[in-house]
């Protein structure tokens, strides 16, 4: 059929355009590799920070109901992930928990996860408020 036909563009090609869609690919793939690794270092990251976060505020709630400072790391690490250090302080009125490790994979890198919390130390039953009297 003569009018069934499609009109030649001009300056169109023949040929296929394999080689351009292989060359692409070669490049596009490593490219999209790499983010998907980085995103997902970055993923584990943020997870670690926020359980050393929670470790952190775990610890400084024991610590403020004033355990001993054994129990307090215990319980820290508990919560902490895997090799973390905790670190507990005692100032005048207020301990601060400090939780600190390297994320996971890539653990080479200078990068640490630091978190602390701070808690006011509550009484103990049968202190007095005015112990100076």
């Amino acid at each position: 059929m003569r009018g069934c036909e499609r009109p030649a563009r001009v300056g169109a090609r023949r040929r296929g355009d394999g080689g351009f869609v292989t060359a692409e690919t070669a490049v596009v793939l490593p490219v999209l590799v790499v983010f998907v690794t980085a995103l997902v270092w970055a993923l584990l990251a943020v997870a670690v920070q926020i359980q050393c976060a929670d470790a952190a505020r775990t610890g400084a709630r024991a610590a403020a109901r004033q355990d001993p400072a054994d129990a307090v790391v215990a319980v820290a690490r508990e919560a902490a992930p895997r090799g973390a250090r905790v670190t507990v302080g005692r100032e005048a009125d207020r301990v601060r928990v400090v939780v600190v490790t390297e994320p996971p994979l890539l653990g080479g890198l200078p990068f640490e996860v630091r978190e602390e919390a701070v808690a006011s130390v509550e009484q103990a039953v049968g202190e007095t408020a005015e112990e100076g009297s």
